[in-house]
């Protein structure tokens, strides 16, 4: 077994599932133990470690930062930016099981291979008589990736800098430069209630948002195919959940839908909210358009002919750079200044399955890469 395969179970044997989808005081909520573990392991290889605090929730919530100086004095920092949190899974998921050169368990693929990949080449660099004379390199356990990216906003927020960061995610170990953003509303329509013997002296706000619901499938998602991002593709619409109503016999004079709309870089919150009111206009139906995030989620573009990323991607064996359909703190990082790619081990699409799993010979090429990358840096 090596170091990244045994780190790895056992940070998939330490539940830390954001607390955001568990009951209060859980037995797996947090990142405490995982951030301990990883803090324990840098000090070990020689790294300074501090914690930052983000949160408060049960257990103190806090991203955990390694550093690893260079030999002279620093010049660049690279900062490698995995999370700590995972969605929820049944126990059993929490019982690394190894099979056919898979490692099984929640947050395998996302992102703890991630982790495990970085520590450890990090680790190996400093043991190593190959440590960089003018580049820092930190890594940054962040919390809260899954629900609002506390983390990341509070390491943006904090002034930290760096040429370039390396975000964890599952990307099949190709170097992302861009990925879709996540913005999340509500709309809201108005009926008038009434007696369901005698629906015609009401208005049926469920009838109404039905119509709406049918602009934003069909008409709206066919204006978002007409463009396109030569990494993204299109972005997208979907109207996830829908409720109004209270009983059978009462015409309901309120409906309210949920939607997901992925956007591309350029879009904004505000284009966004203005292109659906606009088309609902047009079609001569009303209602009211709420945002729901908790904070911005907006699409991560970074210049692929930045000179490091440049150098990753050569270090990668990549003559051109991908771009994923998720969101991620990437995009924080980005916006806080840092310019920030996603790279890691793992697919996204084990990621929150009931049988989430990573390939070993994937995980452990990872870790290779990066120190690989580490060694190239002066």
């Amino acid at each position: 077994m090596t170091r990244t395969e045994k780190l790895l179970a056992e940070l998939i044997a330490l539940p830390s599932v954001n607390p955001a989808f568990l009951p209060p005081r859980h037995p797996h909520a947090g990142e405490q133990r995982v951030a301990e573990l990883l803090a324990a392991r840098a000090a070990t290889a020689g790294l300074e470690v501090e914690f930052q605090k983000v949160l408060a929730a049960g257990r103190q919530r806090s991203n955990v930062i390694a550093r690893l100086r260079p030999q002279n004095q620093i010049k660049q920092t690279i900062l490698l930016a995995p999370h700590l949190d995972t969605v929820d899974a049944d126990d059993s998921q929490f019982v690394p099981q190894r099979k056919h050169g898979q490692l099984h368990g929640r947050g395998a693929s996302d992102t703890k291979g991630s982790v495990a990949a970085m520590l450890v080449a990090l680790c190996e660099l400093a043991t190593s008589q190959a440590r960089p004379l003018e580049t820092e390199i930190v890594l940054a356990g962040l919390v809260d990736e899954e629900h609002a990216q506390a983390g990341s906003r509070a390491l943006a927020a904090s002034g930290f800098k760096a040429e370039l960061a390396i975000v964890g995610e599952p990307t099949k170990l190709q170097v992302v430069t861009a990925h879709k953003g996540s913005l999340w509303l509500q709309l809201e329509t108005r009926g008038r209630a009434a007696h369901g013997a005698t629906p015609h002296l009401g208005k049926n706000a469920v009838h109404e948002m039905a119509h709406v619901v049918d602009v934003l499938e069909t008409d709206y998602a066919t204006q978002l195919r007409r463009r396109k991002h030569p990494l993204l593709g299109r972005g997208t619409v979907n109207v996830g959940k829908i409720s109004g109503g209270t009983q059978p016999n009462i015409v309901p004079d309120r409906c309210t839908i949920a939607i997901d709309r992925r956007t591309l870089p350029g879009e904004t919150e505000a284009g966004v909210r203005r292109e659906i009111a606009a088309l609902l206009r047009a079609k001569k139906l009303t209602a009211k358009i709420f945002n729901t995030k908790l904070a911005p989620a907006l699409a991560l573009e970074t210049d692929a002919k930045l000179p490091l990323v440049r150098q990753f991607l050569r270090c990668a064996g990549q003559t051109r750079p991908a771009g994923v359909d998720y969101f991620c703190d990437a995009a924080v990082l980005a916006a806080g200044g840092i310019p920030s790619v996603v790279f890691g081990p793992g697919d996204i699409a084990q990621a929150h399955t009931a049988d989430e799993w990573i390939s070993l010979t994937q995980l452990e090429r990872g870790k290779d890469l990066l120190v690989r990358f580490f060694k190239s840096l002066p």
